[in-house]
């Protein structure tokens, strides 16, 4: 089985423990995840062959990193060490009205500071069927855009599909270009976007047509009929209740079906970082094993759906577990 290929940045994930704020804790607990990672190491506990490519610095942060996720079955053998500084992101997680909030540091971090030419794509891609990247990468660096570019190119060149998770983050694009000038050349070379409509507004100027009876139908139609290669757009549907209580479902299009999955309900929430990287990880999944977008979908969903009961970053769900939950069994009955 070919494997997936995700590229991105990672970070050191500090959170206080419990509930605790930031203002009160003495203490961390450490894990690392970064978006694409995130997706890689969700995939190895389906069962598919996954592997990471990524800049650490040349240390011990470095190292330590490199066998977290080695220890998942990512892997790692195409990291590049080099920098002096790996990313932080500090994590307070909210109950009920309290949202989660998230501080970054991340500046000047080795990652940010990658050589393009440090990543030879035609032989990282070589045993790959698909490639995966976000819009966090090319928000980082122009350096990052460069190789997140090369990468694109390369994996079109050698026929594997392509998906790209727009998810623009305004805060981040700090190096002197802007987003709109960047992601479209990217996303040109994709099969799959994950994209809402306030993505598309803020990225391309694409709104839906006014009078359209589903807004993602018709914001999907514009997207794909400027990036041709696009065959499908994804994305979550999220109502929040409280920071512990929230419904999720998904829905696509693929220029002429609509297809929805069905919503679950996920209370009390445990953690929600990553969850979105879980349900692209569940989707690429379910396309590489059923060649059925329902199925797909709805496995996505359901995989995102359990990431919301385990901490961390990254989805630690088999595919036994979201096959309980595509059936509908849901109830978290005691098993023994």
């Amino acid at each position: 089985m070919k494997q997936v290929v995700t590229f991105g940045e990672i970070m050191l994930r500090l959170s206080p423990p419990l509930n605790y704020r930031l203002t009160q804790t003495a203490t961390f607990e450490a894990t690392y995840g970064g978006g694409e990672a995130n997706v890689a190491a969700s995939l190895a506990q389906l069962g598919m062959p996954a592997a990471h490519v990524t800049c650490f610095p040349a240390n011990e942060l470095g190292q330590a990193a490199t066998q977290h996720f080695q220890r998942y079955g990512v892997n790692m053998a195409h990291t590049v060490f080099r920098g002096e500084r790996l990313g932080l992101y500090f994590l307070e997680v909210g109950a009920s009205m309290r949202p989660s909030k998230v501080v970054y540091d991340r500046f000047d971090s080795a990652f940010a500071n990658l050589r393009p030419a440090d990543f030879n794509w035609d032989e990282i891609l070589k045993d790959a069927s698909w490639f995966h990247w976000t819009g966090i990468t090319p928000a980082i660096s122009a350096a990052a855009a460069q190789a997140c570019q090369d990468a694109i190119a390369a994996a079109r060149r050698l026929g594997i599909t392509v998906s790209g998770d727009v998810n623009y983050r305004r805060n981040l694009w700090q190096y002197g270009q802007k987003a709109q000038d960047v992601m479209p050349g990217l996303v040109e070379g994709c099969d799959v976007i994950v994209a809402s409509e306030n993505d598309s507004e803020d990225l391309f100027g694409i709104v839906p047509q006014e009078g359209a009876a589903q807004s993602f139908t018709s914001m999907a139609e514009q997207l794909m009929a400027r990036f041709l290669n696009v065959k499908q757009v994804i994305t979550t549907r999220r109502e929040t209740l409280s920071a512990s209580h929230n419904q999720l479902k998904g829905i696509l299009y693929d220029g002429q079906n609509f297809v929805e999955s069905p919503s679950y309900d996920i209370v009390p929430i445990v953690d929600r970082i990553g969850g979105g990287d879980a349900f692209i990880a569940g989707f690429i999944y379910g396309s590489l094993t059923t060649h059925d977008q329902q199925q797909a979908l709805t496995f996505g969903v359901a995989s995102s759906a359990l990431k919301h009961t385990i901490h961390g970053d990254f989805n630690l769900a088999t595919k036994a577990e979201v096959d309980e939950v595509v059936k509908g069994n849901t109830s978290g009955r005691l098993l023994r």
